[in-house]
């Protein structure tokens, strides 16, 4: 979806009125401080102390939160909150989003408002303390809720129907009687939410996960169960069939499924390489999907919509976030889709050109094949060997960097969080540029608080830490090669230089791109000696990200030659390459190459590059016939 999409997107949204039924929570954010405070002299017990606190809408009220950052011509709240300190301080926080509270019912009896207090020392979460589980609604109450349902179904372009506390409708003539409007106002889009009473409203549309989904399949499921992606697809046949209205199956980071009389759509989830918070990315689909449809946008662009919407939300950390048009637009420009998350994930599913090693992930690309005229190779992993092992090179110098001075001292529970964090970053950031890499430890540096701010390094300090320790690997190897200890196949894949030979033979021009610096790739390539094969120039960063990336150099490429995308090729073992290949359309085959061994296949590398949108798959270059045949037909 282009940027022009999204701002009439977001143009029609503010002409659209919404309101929201629901279970109105309040959540409490308590960042607790581990020194404590005082010993009571009544109890004897030392107390604790919030050193910050901070309150937001939760439940359906995150709902109401992410349609205000949309900024649709009118919200309006619909359900029930008790008469207490926590209600006040919701209707407060809806006033200042300038949402309608006046059909909020207050109930003074047997209702505290839905509250969850979430207490943290540092990273650690400790147990919630939870206001309201004991609610009873009355009939009255119920009846005025009916009542202020009917007449934003009579004044509203669409309702947001949310269920997710248990036991918070106590009545089925509630539900019965909500139906009969629902029938009566079959014109007007519902969307319903609901965690415990999903099969039992009619004449509504439906955003249920894959569980949720296979539930109303009468499937006996459970959270955590897996639900392929070619069952949730059928599962959400069968609802529609059943009720006749859309429904939205939500998969996680596998993206969302949508089926309405238009048929079945799939938008694929968005990759993201910081740490994530999945907690409310449910109430902005469900916001940005409503607020779609009720500005006519069609089910399956409202979805693409939306998944750039929770996309943002959940790169928000300890705060149940929202999306703002300008944030969904700033992500779409950037954003990289999880393909075939499935078939990444097993090898049993791989399919292969005959006779041959070369996995074919995305059939439909054989039909563009044949025209190739110019090729973009990545170099460490693709086609050198001789910084094999990098990543444990990164792994100290990164762990060093976020504990400081308490490296030697800090416990073990601490020490593995760290490494675990910072082994899922190295494997999210592989192939981009070393310096951006360093731009997310510093982040990682304040985020874990061990170092003071006045002794966090720039990422051009932790750049010189790295690329120190590395270089050290790296030069020990290059004097083995010249000493003559140590052969070129010692250092590149198998049949890598040999495929370059027979590529330039074929009047193919050659170009190499790489994350590493450029005047290290000129060396390392030129004391290798293959560097005379890359007439279209070698490529490396040069210490500006904004004068140097991959998707520069395969954009000069394309639009210096006026290439169509399939006359250019990239080949790559990082997400990187393969991903900007995709973006432009370009043919994007990734090389899963096992850096030890130098041949045959990496299953990691295998699945990673696929999430990347890899067209094909190579361990190696070993069957450069094979490959020709696949590149020229």
């Amino acid at each position: 979806m282009k940027e022009n999409q999204i701002k009439e997107i977001l143009k029609k949204i503010n002409k659209v009125k919404i309101a929201v039924y629901g279970d109105f929570c309040l959540d409490a954010y308590w960042l607790m401080d581990p020194e404590g405070s005082e010993v009571s002299v009544e109890t004897g017990l030392k107390a604790e102390a919030v050193q910050q606190h901070s309150y937001s809408p939760g439940g359906a009220g995150n709902i109401v939160s992410n349609l205000a950052a949309l900024k649709p011509a009118s919200i309006k709240v619909v359900g029930v909150i008790g008469n207490d300190i926590h209600g006040r301080e919701m209707i407060s926080q809806f006033r200042d989003l300038g949402v309608d509270t006046d059909s909020l019912t207050i109930q003074s009896e047997n209702f505290d408002t839905y509250t969850y207090t979430k207490k943290y020392y540092g990273e650690r979460e400790e147990p919630r303390i939870d206001f309201g589980l004991k609610n009873k609604r009355t009939p009255d109450t119920d009846a005025e809720i009916l009542q202020n349902i009917r007449e934003v179904l009579e004044n509203y372009d669409a309702l947001i129907f949310n269920q997710q506390v248990p036991g918070s409708i106590t009545n089925q003539s509630f539900i019965d009687e909500a139906n009969k409007l629902f029938e009566e106002f079959d014109n007007k889009i519902v969307m319903l939410d609901s965690r415990h009473f999903n099969s039992l409203f009619r004449n509504v549309y439906r955003k249920a996960n894959e569980i949720e989904t296979a539930i109303l399949n009468k499937l006996d499921v459970k959270p955590g169960d897996f639900i392929s992606l070619a069952d949730a697809r059928k599962y959400g046949a069968n609802v529609f069939n059943q009720y006749k209205k859309p429904i939205f199956v939500t998969c996680g980071a596998r993206g969302i499924i949508t089926v309405d009389s238009d048929g079945i759509s799939e938008v694929p989830g968005i990759q993201l390489l910081k740490r994530l918070d999945t907690v409310g990315a449910g109430d902005t689909t469900i916001s940005a999907l409503t607020s779609c449809l009720a500005a006519g946008v069609p089910a399956k662009e409202a979805a693409v919509f939306a998944n750039y919407a929770s996309a943002v939300t959940v790169q928000k950390l300890f705060t149940t976030g929202t999306a703002t048009g300008q944030e969904i637009i700033e992500l779409a420009k950037e954003a990289d889709f999880n393909h075939l998350p499935e078939l990444a994930a097993d090898i049993r599913q791989a399919e292969f050109i005959p006779n041959s090693e070369i996995e074919v992930c995305q059939p439909v690309t054989l039909s563009r094949m044949g025209k190739t005229k110019h090729v973009l190779f990545d170099h460490d992993g693709t086609i050198s060997t001789l910084r094999q092992g990098w990543e444990l090179v990164m792994e100290p110098v990164m762990i060093k960097a976020i504990l400081g001075n308490q490296y030697e001292t800090v416990d073990a529970g601490v020490y593995q969080e760290v490494q675990k964090r910072v082994l899922e970053f190295i494997d999210m950031s592989t192939g981009i540029q070393t310096i951006v890499q360093m731009e997310g430890l510093v982040s990682m540096v304040k985020e874990f608080g061990f170092v003071s701010e006045n002794e966090i390094l720039d990422k051009l300090g932790y750049k010189k830490l790295y690329n120190d320790a590395l270089m050290k690997l790296v030069n020990k190897r290059i004097e083995k090669y010249k000493s003559g200890q140590l052969s070129i196949e010692d250092f590149t894949l198998k049949g890598a230089v040999e495929f370059l030979k027979l590529l330039k033979e074929k009047g193919v021009k050659l170009y190499l791109a790489s994350g590493t610096d450029k005047e290290d790739v000129l060396n390392e390539a030129d004391v290798l000696g293959y560097a005379y094969l890359f007439d279209g120039e070698i490529h490396g960063a040069i210490g500006d990200i904004n004068k140097y990336s991959k998707k520069m150099v395969i954009d000069k490429i394309i639009t210096e030659h006026q290439l169509k995308g399939e006359e250019l090729v990239v080949f790559g073992d990082g997400p990187v390459e393969i991903k900007e290949s995709v973006r432009f359309d370009g043919i994007a085959i990734g090389v899963a190459s096992d850096e030890v061994r130098r041949y045959d296949l990496n299953l990691e590398k295998r699945s990673r590059l696929i999430r990347s949108g890899a067209h094909f798959i190579i361990p190696d270059f070993s069957q450069p016939e094979q490959l020709l045949n696949l590149l020229f037909k």
